[in-house]
């Protein structure tokens, strides 16, 4: 998983009390939301009917970090604290860095999807600290601690501080849309550590085994299919992406620029304004899950049928030029804009 400077590490281990350790915790939401635009670009600029198979595993590691956000943001809400979602510090600046020193040198850009992105980019994100060895596999080596170290720091925290920092029920948690084996009430150390231990297993898989799940592959191993262009199984010899193939055509890519960004489009022009009603879509979503994790878990209901919106707005954006004759496309920017 993503790869964290060891200071982060070393003050979350220093924390003396809740509130402490709630500073950590709503920075794991910020981490967990700050793959999702990366990746739902990748996922919106596959042209509808062409390279599905890409686009639902894809869809299904998103899913994954919503579930990963929503479990962080259910220990905060546990121990009393309140997530921040509806901000713009909340969004990361694309490109650039991730939050908390992540990755060193490390650039996630807004990009249309290739499988040089999800090499270089999606495959380092999701890098765990020992990956198995996998046939034509990528093995680097970190020079950073793992999310996965963050998320042990948490719950070594969690154990020292005990059962009574956990002081908000579970009728303020959101504990919809999602499978209840997944998503549980955080009611105290072992509920809150059973749910962090699943957010690294789905992400890193096991210092022995790739698969999160049977047939089901840890978010690397699952940017390890796409790239190498076929799932991966179990050999006599270990592991190796020498399973069904993987189809990719190039062709079923939206052409959208790199990095979109507000001053790329003409002031007035039909492309901006387009830009500016998926920006306006994206604040929404981010108004919603705040108000969601916020005393109102039955927002979780507008806030999926905002993202399921943000497709379509990403695709008509990824369907227009950028200028006027041009062979490239305009993308998403994403930003938040408070509402007016």
């Amino acid at each position: 998983m993503l790869k964290i400077d060891p200071q982060y590490v070393r003050a979350l281990q220093a924390a003396a009390s809740k509130e402490e350790l709630q500073v950590f915790l709503q920075n794991a939401i910020e981490l967990e939301h700050a793959t999702i635009p990366p990746y739902l670009t990748a996922m919106y600029s596959l042209r509808p009917g062409a390279n599905e198979e890409i686009s639902s595993l894809i869809r299904s590691v998103v899913i994954e970090e919503m579930l990963h956000m929503t479990i962080s943001a259910n220990i905060l809400i546990a121990t009393g604290g309140s997530p921040r979602i509806n901000d713009p510090r909340f969004v990361p600046t694309y490109p650039g860095p991730l939050p908390m020193g992540i990755g060193g040198d490390l650039v996630v850009p807004i990009q249309a999807f290739s499988k040089e992105l999800v090499k270089n980019v999606f495959m380092e994100i999701e890098e765990p600290e020992n990956p198995v060895p996998v046939s034509h596999g990528l093995l680097m080596t970190p020079e950073y601690v793992t999310i996965g170290q963050f998320y042990q720091a948490i719950q070594d925290k969690i154990r020292e501080l005990g059962d009574g920092i956990f002081v908000v029920g579970p009728e303020r948690q959101m504990l919809t849309w999602f499978d209840p084996q997944e998503l549980f009430p955080i009611v105290d150390v072992e509920s809150a550590n059973r749910a962090l231990e699943l957010v690294v297993i789905e992400g890193e898989g096991t210092s022995s085994d790739p698969f999160e799940s049977p047939g089901e592959p840890a978010h690397y191993y699952r940017f390890g299919e796409i790239y190498y262009g076929r799932k991966l199984i179990a050999t006599p010899d270990g592991y190796s992406y020498a399973g069904e193939p993987i189809a990719f055509d190039e062709e079923g890519v939206f052409p959208m620029i790199d990095n979109p960004q507000e001053s790329d489009y003409a002031p007035g022009s039909q492309v901006a304004l387009l830009s500016e009603i998926f920006t306006a879509g994206y604040s929404n979503l981010l108004n919603a899950l705040h108000q969601t994790f916020n005393g109102a878990p039955e927002r979780i209901d507008t806030a999926i049928g905002l993202m399921y919106q943000l497709r379509l707005q990403a695709q008509k954006l990824m369907s227009t030029p950028v200028e006027p004759g041009s062979e490239r496309t305009a993308g998403p920017v994403y930003r938040y804009v408070p509402a007016t």
